[in-house]
């Protein structure tokens, strides 16, 4: 089943840096086949199939693929409750993505401190993660919708970052082991051209364990998710079957 995409607005961004961040399907164990739009009098959860493929919540006021349920005063206050527990839900996400954006600036910088790249390819290189950084911000506090981050989407700008930061590193390496290597220290040319090789994948994993960091204020979310998952409970749409806009697993 998808991830918690009900919810998540901008966790999977990460992955843009390209990192991976504990999400909240892993963290929570919240999972959603739909995916939610943040309108500003209502919450849009659409998905392909099955039906319901479109449900609105709107103040307590439900419709499925269009068609209004009527609801006892019950299940109105529950789903008023669950629209005011997303929304408030989604500034908290945003948070942590924000912080996340952050740390992962930081450990591509200390990554880069360790490698005895010149100064030239520093400055280029943080110049270009700062750009990076801010695009990803302005687009994040700007989303209201999962639509906006979809893993195509996601990959695609990873494959961009990443088509740009390992050859600026690579580049750097190489560079330095011509030089060693014209120098006579073979030994050292071989060392960097290896280390140039491995750069893609021996980076990854490190930048991975960083954002680590990220899974106690993911955790913090938890509870809310879960009462979200409680207030849902016992809605039926108008097919008469459980809405499950999200699941929560023990």
């Amino acid at each position: 089943m998808p991830p918690f995409r009900a919810l998540v607005v901008l966790l999977p961004m990460l992955a843009a840096l390209p990192l991976h961040a504990q999400d909240l399907t892993t963290t929570c164990g919240a999972t959603s086949s739909y995916d939610v739009t943040l309108r500003a009098d209502s919450l849009l959860f659409d998905r392909a199939a099955p039906a319901p493929t479109r449900v609105q919540l709107q103040d307590g006021a439900l419709r499925t693929d269009g068609m209004p349920v009527r609801l006892g005063p019950e299940d109105q206050d529950r789903l008023a409750l669950f629209e005011r527990g997303v929304r408030a839900l989604e500034p908290q996400v945003k948070t942590v993505a924000l912080h996340g954006i952050d740390l992962a600036m930081r450990a591509m910088h200390d990554e880069a401190a360790t490698m005895g790249l010149s100064a030239e390819t520093r400055v280029e290189l943080d110049s270009r993660l700062a750009a990076h950084a801010s695009e990803l911000r302005q687009r994040l506090n700007a989303s209201h919708s999962t639509h906006d981050w979809q893993g195509p989407m996601i990959q695609q700008y990873a494959n961009q970052v990443a088509g740009e930061i390992t050859p600026l590193l690579a580049g750097d390496l190489g560079q330095q082991a011509l030089n060693a290597a014209m120098n006579g220290n073979l030994q050292a040319a071989a060392d960097l051209r290896d280390r140039a090789a491995d750069l893609a994948s021996g980076l990854q994993p490190r930048l991975q364990q960083r954002m680590q960091a990220l899974r106690p204020q993911i955790q913090a979310l938890c509870p809310a998710i879960r009462r979200l998952a409680e207030l849902q409970q016992g809605v039926r749409g108008s097919d008469g079957l459980p809405l499950n806009l999200l699941q929560v697993g023990q």
